[in-house]
């Protein structure tokens, strides 16, 4: 009886191949309000920085670069019509569409099928929502004024410069960080992730044979 009772006890475990390792006693509200703070902290910095930069050094072309590290690293004010360090160029519209559903995507799967159980995927997607939303702003052409060009309307203020001799890395911003960083955690989660060993099976007691009866 006592080892029916401990196979029922181990199918009722929580599932931990979902989440990775799985936490025991941890609160649902306390990983939404770490993951909101995180998006929001991290999508105020690159707005903030952003407004910060493109109000000191104007429009792209209106200002020569301002070094950090001569020749390294830098300040240059830029404009991403693309995707992630200007991959996409002219689908910007596209991009933020998929920026939504992203979103959407990221809360459901943290909240609603379980995701959360984990701190760190509840970190990770906290980064990435907070570059979503930081990107999602320009998308949407929040901060587009009028009498600046068109096509800048769903483009990306960029304003990170990294340099090294002749090659120039394509200008981003701290929500390309957020997002990379996310997508590091992720990917670090799920080579690192060990699959959940099967508990052993339990076998029930034999039954003690009968002494046979003598004839």
């Amino acid at each position: 009886m006592e080892q029916k009772l401990d196979s029922m006890e181990t199918k009722q475990e929580p599932n931990q191949e979902f989440s990775g390792k799985a936490e025991r006693g941890y609160s649902l509200l306390g990983r939404l309000t770490l993951f909101l703070s995180l998006a929001i902290v991290g999508s105020g910095a690159d707005l903030w920085t952003k407004a910060a930069v493109f109000q000191w050094l104007g429009l792209p072309g209106d200002a020569p670069r301002w070094w950090l590290i001569e020749n390294y690293v830098g300040v240059e004010t830029a404009i991403n019509i693309g995707a992630l360090f200007g991959m996409g160029a002219g689908f910007g519209f596209f991009f933020a569409i998929a920026s939504i559903f992203a979103a959407i995507g990221v809360g459901s799967w943290l909240f609603i099928f379980g995701g959360a159980r984990s701190l760190w995927l509840t970190i990770a997607m906290g980064l990435v929502m907070g570059g979503i939303i930081g990107n999602l702003y320009d998308r949407l052409g929040l901060w587009h004024q009028d009498g600046m060009p068109v096509e800048w309307k769903s483009g990306v203020r960029d304003w990170i410069l990294l340099t090294y001799g002749d090659y120039t890395w394509p200008n981003f911003n701290i929500a390309d960080s957020l997002l990379v960083i996310g997508a590091a955690m992720l990917a670090w989660h799920s080579f690192t992730l060990q699959p959940p060993v099967a508990p052993p099976a339990t076998q029930s007691p034999e039954m003690p044979k009968r002494d046979r009866m003598s004839s």
